[in-house]
């Protein structure tokens, strides 16, 4: 009849097999694998950058924004970006990085803490586990 016998599994007692193409059921399994990983979303750094001068209220809808990403399970990473004379108050930029770390305290968590980094200041955060 050119049909094989496939073992499907062999650590049951007794081991169950099958009586099929070998082919069409190597094609089935792939297909399963392939829509597993599908489902498997790798967590991303999502970049959220601002300046020094940056208003409260973009402030703000940058911290709604990274709430999404929390939702997503995403690690989001803040930049402050210092320009020119902006470079002479670091201490105001840090500060403001401390309020919009401050603002999510209650929904994420700092997994690398502010430093310095050339002309700019990060902070990675991410969610906090439930």
């Amino acid at each position: 009849m050119e049909m094989d016998l496939i073992e499907v599994s062999p650590k049951a007692d007794p081991p169950v097999v099958k009586i099929g193409d070998v082919g069409q059921h190597m094609y089935q399994v792939n297909k399963k694998e392939k829509k597993q990983r599908a489902h498997n979303k790798q967590t991303e750094v999502k970049t959220l950058r601002f300046g020094f001068r940056t208003d409260r209220h973009d402030l703000q809808r940058l911290m709604d924004r990274s709430k999404e990403f929390f939702a997503e399970r995403h690690l989001v990473k803040f930049i402050v970006r210092l320009r020119g004379r902006e470079l002479t108050n670091k201490s105001y930029a840090e500060e403001k990085l401390r309020s919009v770390v401050g603002g999510l305290q209650d929904v994420a968590e700092v997994e690398q803490e502010i430093k310095k980094q050339g002309n700019q200041f990060i902070v990675i955060l991410r969610a906090k586990k439930k």
